[in-house]
């Protein structure tokens, strides 16, 4: 189930991020499975990502604004640039809610943020991953 880390368009004028030893890989986060129970989904998250669960890590990806403003505290990374603005462009194995502790300013280009990592394996929103406390660096 999902889309896994989403497909980025060769078409796209955005390159496709590049994988950094000090970033927490999208394939890594990806690599969780799910399975339908009792009317729901429910993730399974390999032992390295539920390592990582409450520790302090660094994501990159491209903003998706969940507010409005140029400034954002409160957005979706994704794996891959959207392509549509009324699109989702990955699976939920592919998107990184973030909250941030100063707003960040909206950018079609990928972002760092760093923060504590919580893996999410019963999130009403059907997320898997949220990164809070967070911080914008390069």
């Amino acid at each position: 189930m999902g889309q896994g880390p989403g497909y980025h368009d060769p078409r796209s004028p955005f390159k496709p991020l590049e994988e950094r030893s000090d970033i927490v890989s999208w394939k890594l986060l990806s690599q969780v499975t799910a399975k339908a129970e009792k009317k729901k989904i429910v993730p399974t998250f390999p032992a390295a990502v539920q390592a990582m669960d409450r520790k302090t890590v660094k994501v990159q990806g491209f903003m998706m604004p969940l507010e409005a403003g140029d400034k954002q505290q409160h957005f979706l990374l994704s794996s891959v640039p959207t392509t549509c603005s009324f699109c989702v462009p990955a699976g939920p194995e592919g998107l990184v809610e973030v909250r941030t502790r100063k707003p960040v300013r909206y950018t079609l280009e990928p972002v760092v943020v760093e923060g504590v990592l919580a893996v999410l394996n019963d999130d009403p929103y059907g997320l898997y991953y949220r990164v809070e406390d967070g911080n914008a660096v390069n």
